[in-house]
């Protein structure tokens, strides 16, 4: 049965969707080196959002002429928020997996963590002038309390996704919750994963991808409410070498 509001319409589906599926069983004690495991990813990252920087420009001028962004760098950019999200979701804002990321641009749909957005096949000429500072500014001071601080740049990019504040002091509070009791606290990590939807959204606002302005809503939980994605294929059991030693 499909969902309606309460005055009989369809429920608004946001362009940008975040999903993350918490694994049934973490290692107790892998999160501690997590952040010395991913810096191989976050050196990449760092050169990703410089060109993604560069190209969110170059796009704004094209929706400025033409109304379209460049499909190719819609991709590309789209590919290194869900990176992103990805190293986020394994050691940074969540600790909801101990399977080490992908160095990937492109959905994966075995891996528990993904982000998307809806290719625009029109965006407004005036809003791009004005969305990503002026409008958006009443979600980027709630941003700054989920995410931590402010910033321009690749790095404004990566502490909107999710690289520091509440969402990462909530996520370290349930790794040692975890570490103590050898359990990641379902609640802590569906509040988490519904403060880093919120913060993708944003981002996805911020980088002109789209023109629907982000709900001051928190939709917790793993699965994005307008998206349901395929279940990820588990790995075989002793497969990951990363943490099969830290159980």
């Amino acid at each position: 049965m499909t969902d309606v509001n309460a005055d009989g319409t369809a429920p608004r589906v946001y362009p940008a969707r975040l999903d993350g599926e918490l694994d049934p069983v973490l290692s107790r004690w892998l999160w501690l080196v997590k952040w010395v495991l991913v810096i191989p990813h976050i050196v990449v990252l760092v050169f990703l959002w410089i060109a993604t920087t560069v190209l969110t420009v170059v796009a704004g001028f094209s929706i400025l002429f033409t109304r379209r962004y460049p499909r190719a760098i819609f991709d590309f950019n789209v590919g290194v928020m869900r990176w992103t999200w990805r190293v986020s979701f394994y050691a940074l804002s969540a600790f909801g997996t101990d399977r080490y990321p992908p160095f990937s641009l492109q959905p994966d749909p075995t891996y528990p963590a993904d982000f998307d957005v809806d290719y625009p096949e029109e965006l407004s000429r005036g809003l791009v002038l004005v969305k990503w500072w002026l409008l958006a500014l009443p979600q980027y001071l709630i941003v700054a309390v989920f995410a931590g601080g402010w910033g321009v740049g690749w790095t404004g990019g990566w502490r909107l996704a999710g690289g520091g504040g509440l969402i990462a002091i909530l996520a370290l509070v349930a790794a040692v919750v975890l570490a103590v009791k050898g359990e990641y606290p379902r609640s802590i990590f569906d509040f988490v994963m519904g403060l880093n939807r919120w913060c993708y959204r944003v981002l996805a606002y911020a980088a002109l991808m789209t023109d629907e302005y982000p709900p001051f809503r928190l939709d917790s939980g793993g699965a994005d409410p307008d998206h349901h994605p395929v279940a990820p294929t588990r790995p075989v059991p002793g497969a990951s070498g990363l943490a099969g030693s830290w159980g």
